[in-house]
Order: structure tokens, then sequence, then C-alpha cells
């Protein structure tokens, strides 16, 4: 490749690995706590803040206006309109709608904000602090599902059963480093990393994933929910669930509608009464998986049953053409919609969802039902086990010891150190860029690797150095010497980290979720320090050195003889 097409490759691949990084050298320095603090709650709060915000502001401009009409509404609320507040707050219909327009503003803002989190390079749970959760066996759930007792040691099968679910379910979800681990017989400890939205936590713990299709009688569902129009405080009992009114027959229940509201919050849209007979259940359920519809371009969730499934839903749907099936997923009605000819295998469930929704409930649905109901016996947001002054003194280490490198081989060297130097540099820019891409979570495991990446990066420079240093004092001229150097020494640096990135890929799939932290940072970072080691280094001395030059860069400070 020629020299020009190697800069251009240079300079997109910095372009690239600023637009990867830039999502964490935001949320780390642009965004102030507070605003970090907010986007990582819960939905429910960021849904009271910005309606509580929205309040304030449209009474304050309303004040503005009423006090003085000529008054030009704050820059910070140019997204209403501009103008004086007077003719701004005319443009809108009623003080609700102004109201909903600076709530939709805020909250987009929030989200935005929250999205970004979710793109950043992360902290892991001994940097930051994130939640923990205990979960324990629920015996008497289980033996009241199944009508049997149940031995200590069946317990214990499937509580590790369990586990390998809720890894299932945490990988799907995108939590990254999670650490899943029994304890004792009947509990399994789950600790994850940064996660700080109890939403996103219960919709991966507490969600079964007991999906089941009933048939629905639209007459008493009307029934019901002009009974609940009448009587709003008797719509839930004690538990916080929906009643079933006395009117409604043995073998019905009334359930609440559900759809997902701005906030990504379950909204009751109202009331749908469902035979208790299931038709067909989630056993059946082989995969689910969130898609586009070809019809509407609207978020869908696609699932297949298994050949007995198939024949049942078939049989089912074939005998109650033009009845109402609902789909009911964990007491909450999902979707009812008319059986307008008979279903196999395949189905395909809308019901309005956002892509998020659709996304959460594939990855519910796919993971299946857990073997043993599980109860949460604890669930709290933890500190960093390290502390601030420990995660200090580490970053101060991982700075000066990079420091002390740069300054060894520019000392050693001469100004052959500084480009070993630069390639240095971009290694771990590279690096972060690829870690920030992935979302990323930083531990001390994964730091241990990237310290360990950065030596063995520069050990590539030393290689090719001290190769060239061979190639010089057998007279050769600073062309020949360059280009033997790195020929010379290619194999050597290729071998030593090709058979470190194997040992990190190996230890990636079978080691730990720690060990999982410190291989994949070294696998990343052996793969850039090669490029930056044998492409970007060799490209510099390029732009010193040329095929009829007769002088070359300096290897060390000393004169050559």
């Amino acid at each position: 490749m020629k020299k020009t097409g190697r800069v251009l490759l240079v300079i997109l691949v910095l372009v690239v690995c600023t637009a990867l990084i830039y999502p964490t050298i935001r949320w780390y320095f642009f965004i102030d706590e507070d605003t970090k603090t907010l986007a990582l709650s819960s939905n429910s709060a960021i849904r009271d803040y910005s309606t509580r915000e929205a309040r304030r502001i449209a009474a304050e401009l309303t004040s503005l206006a009423l006090s003085d009409q000529s008054a030009e509404i704050p820059k910070e609320y140019d997204y209403l309109g501009k103008g004086s507040c007077y003719s701004v707050l005319s443009g809108y219909k009623d003080e609700i709608e102004f109201q909903n327009a600076i709530e939709n503003h805020i909250r987009g803002e929030i989200f935005d904000v929250k999205n970004l989190s979710g793109r950043a390079l992360k902290l892991g749970l001994d940097l930051r602090g994130g939640m923990s959760v205990i979960l324990e066996a629920d015996r008497s759930g289980y033996e009241e599902l199944h009508g049997e007792a149940i031995s200590d040691p069946d317990v214990s099968a499937l509580v590790a059963e369990d586990m390998d679910i809720l890894s299932s379910r945490v990988d799907q979800f995108g939590v990254s480093e999670p650490e899943i681990r029994m304890q004792g017989s009947d509990q399994i400890v789950l600790e994850l990393p940064g996660e700080a939205d109890p939403e996103r936590v219960d919709s991966l713990l507490r969600g079964r994933g007991s999906l089941s299709f009933h048939l629905a009688d639209n007459a008493l569902s009307e029934r019901v929910s002009q009974y609940y129009r009448m009587h709003p405080d008797e719509i839930y009992d004690e538990d916080g669930r929906v009643r079933t009114p006395s009117f409604v027959p043995f073998g019905y229940t009334a359930l609440g509608y559900y759809e997902e509201d701005e906030y990504g919050l379950d909204r009751l849209m109202g009331f749908v009464v469902i035979s208790d007979e299931v038709v067909i259940d989630g056993t059946h359920l082989e995969t689910a998986r969130s898609e586009t519809s070809s019809r509407d371009g609207r978020p869908v969730v696609t699932f297949r049953f298994d050949d007995e499934g198939g024949e049942i839903f078939y049989s089912f749907t074939s005998r109650h053409i033009g009845s109402s099936l609902s789909l009911v997923l964990d007491d909450m009605v999902k979707s009812v919609a008319t059986i307008n000819s008979a279903i196999g295998n395949s189905v395909e469930l809308s019901g309005g969802f956002t892509r998020e929704e659709a996304e959460s409930i594939a990855v519910i649905l796919k993971s299946a039902s857990l073997p043993m109901p599980l109860s949460v016996v604890s669930e709290q947001t933890v500190g960093a086990s390290l502390g601030d002054d420990a995660v200090q003194i580490a970053l101060y280490a991982i700075f000066i010891g990079l420091f002390l490198v740069l300054i060894f081989m520019m000392v050693y060297y001469g100004p052959a150190g500084f480009i070993a130097d630069i390639a240095l540099l971009l290694n771990f820019y590279m690096m972060l860029s690829v870690l920030s891409a992935l979302s990323f979570t930083l531990t001390l495991t994964s730091i241990a690797g990237i310290v360990l990446t950065l030596g063995m990066a520069i050990d590539a420079n030393v290689i090719i150095y001290e190769r060239m240093k061979e190639e010089k004092r057998e007279g050769k001229t600073p062309f020949e010497v360059v280009k033997a150097g790195f020929s010379g020494a290619f194999w050597t640096i290729m071998d030593s980290n090709v058979t470190t990135i194997i040992a990190a890929v190996v230890l990636s799939v079978f080691g730990s979720s720690s060990v999982k932290g410190f291989a994949n940072t070294l696998a990343i970072g052996v793969t850039c320090s090669l490029f930056t080691a044998l492409f970007v280094s060799h490209l510099l001395f390029d732009f010193f050195v040329s095929e009829h030059s007769l002088s070359g860069v300096a290897l060390s400070w000393r004169r050559s003889k």
C-alpha cells in the first residue's frame, strides 16, 4: 500500500475511534453529577421529576407573561417557541398542552442522557458500585404449583438451572460482567455493576416469562370496564391486583390490559375478562424475538411453538374463528386479537409495543420460566468496594507507569523512542475506543489487562528497534535498516501476540466473570498493538526515511562512530 493510502487509513481509524469513544468522553466529562444520578434512577422517578419540573416552568412562564406581555421568553425555553412569553403561550391550545410540551422536552433530554450511559465505558462493582440482589428458592410456591413436596437436593438442582436462565437473561439484556453465584443450597447472589435502574432489574429478575393464551369475553370485558369507571376505588385489592367483580361468572377472571407509557412504565389501559382455561402456555415455546412488522413497520414479537404446541394451537384456533384471544404475560394482558384463521407453530404478537418493550418481552419469553420460583430476599444498591481513594491511587499508578514507559523509550532510543511513544498512545486510545463501543465494564482485573497490553505493545517496539540496531551495525542504508527491522521482527511479534490472543480467548470462554474482563481487555489490546507497532510505527519511519535518503531516525542519543 502506498504511503498516501496508509495515511488515509490511519486517519480513518482515528476518526472511527473518536466516534466510538465520544459517548464515554461526554458521559464522564460533560454531564453533571445531578443529571447522571437522575438519568440512572428509576423511570418512575424520572416521570415524577419531569412532571414536577414541567408544572414549575409552566407556572413561571405564565406568571412572566401575565406580568409583562412584551417580556421575551428566556433562551433556555426556546424549544417552546421564540418571541414574547405571551405570544408563545398563546400558540398553545390550553395549559395542559403547554405543560405537556415542556414535559416532553425534559423527558427527552433525560432519556438521551440515559441512553448515553448505556453507550459509555462503565466502571465495575469494585470501582463504582452497582446493585446486589439475593434471591431465594420459593419452596411453598413450587409445591403449590406442582402439588407435591420437594427435597433439598432437588431444590439445589433446580436453583442451579435458575442460575443458567438468569445468566441468559443478563447476557441478553446487555449487562456487562455480572457476577452470579450460589449462596448455600437455595440462594442466588446476583451483582450488577453500575446497574441502578430498579425497573430494569425487576424486568430482569421478576419477569417469570409465564406466557399463556386465553379466550376473552368481550361482553363481560365491557361490563367490567363500565363498572370500574363508576367505582374506581374498587379496582385493586390489598395486594395491588385487579379485582374480579362478583358478577363475573365462575371460571372467568378480570385482568388489566397494559401498555407502556412514554416513560416505559406499564399503564393500565382497560380491563379484559378471560377464561381460566389455558389454551396453551409458554412450556411449548421454542424461540422468541423482536422484529419489525412488514405491514406497518411497527415493533412486534414473533415466537414459535414446538410441534406439539403447534398442533394444540392450530386445533384450538380452527374451532374458534371469530373469537377473541388474549395473550397474558405475568398476569397482565398484553394483546387481544380476533382469530381470523387457524394458527400453527408461528405466532406474531403486536400490541402497540415500543422497540424496548418488544425486546424485553422477547428476552423474558426466550429465557423461559424459572424451574424453581424465586423470591427477592434483598435488593440494594452497593458502594464501590475499594473506595474513592483506592480508585484514585490505581489510576495514578496507571498514568505514572505509562509516563515512565514513555520517558524510558525516549531516553533509551532517542528520536525513535518518540515514534514508539506515539504508537503506544494511539494503541491506548484505540483500546479505550473499542471498549467504549462495546459498553465494556471496567474492573480491576480488566485494568490489569490494559496495563499488561501496554507493556506488550512496548515490547514489540523494543524487538523492532533491537533488530534495526543489528542491521545498522552491518552497514546497511537507513532505508534497508528500517525495512529489515520490521520484516525481521514481524513473525516474532506475530507469534508472541497471536498465542497471547488464543490464551485470552480461552480464558474469556471458560473463565469466571472477573477473568473474562482481564481476557477481553487483553485480547482487544493485543490486537490494537499489532496494528500500531507494525503499521503505524512503520508509517512514521517512512516519513523520515526514503529509499534514496542518506540519513535515518537515530536509535539512541549517542552519535554513531
